[in-house]
């Protein structure tokens, strides 16, 4: 949603130079949280491959 503000905000408002940039690290910082804080910072998932596989022995 960021970079697409971002892309929004320099198509159609005419943003450049320090305001566009800010926005663009803004767009990194919470691609950032979203790739490594969500995974190994929330103890807790609603998603089922995050959770431990149980284990199948072999005969």
């Amino acid at each position: 949603m960021v970079y697409a503000a971002y892309l929004h905000a320099r198509t159609t408002a005419g943003w450049r130079g320090r305001n566009a940039a800010i926005l663009a690290l803004v767009g990194t910082a919470t691609l950032w949280f979203n790739f490594i804080g969500i995974n190994y910072f929330s103890s807790s998932s609603q998603h089922s491959y995050a959770q431990s596989a149980p284990v199948i022995s072999e005969r």
